[in-house]
């Protein structure tokens, strides 16, 4: 959420920054809002004025013995008056919220204008095959280690089951994102909830503008689209000590996703799912440490592909393809040679004071001051669990269907070096 009162010192930067995102101007329909609030404020300071002189008046009147009562009825009409203010002041500043949550955060001024991604760093090579590369779902359907035709029968479209090695390489992987995020790079392991009340969600932008990507239970749960909902409201409402930041969080969590409007896309495979594994990342930092929070989380990312040896692609998004909340987003892209093409395994955005606008999530400074700010919140894909599982099986796959196991990951699969058609006893 954006402060209105930026928006009404700065009305054409405002309206500037939609345009960047290839949105019309708001600044009038806001500040037209927000005038009529504040004059309803106004009004409802000037009634309480009025109605405490008058009780003061009504005082002095019954002190003296006369007779009060034109006063008191006067004091009556302004209570009922004042009482309708309130009611009305409630009303727009809701009215506002509701405008407010719907504007996208401000493009950090580095961010690409337009509708044109940039990419600004590769890392490794292609890897080049004597054989047709195969796609995941037929090498893993080909073993017999992925499922979903059964999946369906349980759930429906877009889930999988995994079986045998595969399941354990997905667990596998899990594992190994969390100890190097945790011992290398400082962040603290959290398991966390799966399901978050809606004001959860709201913190984090995911509602009202995301519900239908969400699923929710009959009792009003919501069912986590990524562990960024969980972790970064545990500083929810919080007022932090400065000299405690920043701090950082990691999850390996099942996410739920309802694909809204993506019918027709990756119909087949494990790109887009209605459940599936991630391992996020989250920091929560001062806004003069949030650059340098950012880039470090980005390395910390991009460190998973690096040490599983995939070749990959870090891009920065452009104004019209950053989500509503972020300030700067990186994507990596992840090299898929069944497909013949990158797909995104993280994305790694800097949210600014938007979240902890609507978390009222706020850290006290150091110095003598002890002055309160929003605090800076940021979050990262480190990596998605199901897509580097892709990403393995279609860099790392032999002529014979078999795919070898990436090193750092074979002490977590027991010593086993390759997986294989499942064994029919």
């Amino acid at each position: 959420m954006l402060d209105v009162k930026w928006i009404r010192e700065n009305p054409e930067a405002f309206d500037q920054a939609l345009k960047n995102r290839g949105l019309e101007p708001l600044s009038n329909q806001i500040l037209i809002i927000d005038e009529t609030r504040r004059n309803a404020i106004q009004l409802t300071q000037d009634l309480q004025t009025q109605r405490n002189l008058l009780a003061k008046q009504i005082g002095e009147l019954k002190r003296r013995g006369e007779n009060a009562d034109s006063f008191m009825n006067k004091a009556n009409d302004l209570r009922e008056r004042l009482a309708q203010e309130e009611l009305t002041v409630k009303a727009l500043e809701e009215k506002l919220k509701n405008a407010l949550d719907l504007v996208p955060n401000i493009p950090a001024p580095d961010v690409p204008i337009g509708t044109e991604d940039v990419p600004i760093h590769h890392w490794g090579e292609k890897p080049i095959f004597s054989f047709e590369p195969k796609q995941h779902f037929e090498l893993g359907e080909a073993m017999g280690l992925m499922n979903f035709e059964e999946a369906a029968k349980i759930s429906g479209a877009r889930f999988v089951v995994l079986k045998g090695d595969l399941a354990r390489l997905e667990r596998a992987l899990g594992s190994f994102m969390l100890d190097v995020h945790t011992q290398e790079y400082g962040y603290l392991e959290v398991s966390p909830p799966y399901m978050v009340r809606a004001q959860s969600m709201y913190g984090v932008g995911q509602l009202p503008k995301f519900a239908e990507d969400a699923f929710v239970t009959t009792n009003n749960y919501w069912l986590i689209p990524t562990a960024e909902v969980p972790l970064t409201n545990l500083v929810a409402e919080d007022i932090l000590n400065e000299k405690e930041l920043p701090l950082r969080f990691v999850a390996y969590t099942p996410c739920f996703r309802s694909e809204a409007g993506s019918a027709g896309r990756d119909t087949r495979g494990m790109i887009r799912l209605h459940q599936f594994h991630k391992v996020e990342l989250v920091s929560v930092t001062s806004p003069e440490a949030s650059e340098a929070e950012h880039q470090r989380m980005l390395t910390a990312a991009q460190s998973i592909l690096e040490r599983l040896k995939i070749h990959y692609r870090t891009i920065v998004l452009c104004t019209q393809e950053m989500s509503i909340c972020s300030q700067k987003t990186y994507d990596i892209e992840v090299w898929l040679p069944g497909q013949n093409t990158y797909r995104e395994i993280s994305s790694c955005s800097n949210f600014g004071d938007y979240q902890a606008r609507r978390m009222n999530t706020r850290f006290r400074e150091a110095h003598e001051s002890k002055k309160t700010r929003f605090v800076s919140t940021l979050n990262g894909s480190g990596l998605a669990v199901g897509r580097t599982l892709v990403a393995i099986l279609e860099n790392y796959q032999q002529e014979d269907g078999s795919v070898m196991i990436p090193d750092v990951l074979k002490s977590y699969m027991g010593g086993e070096t390759f997986l294989r058609a499942k064994k029919v006893e």
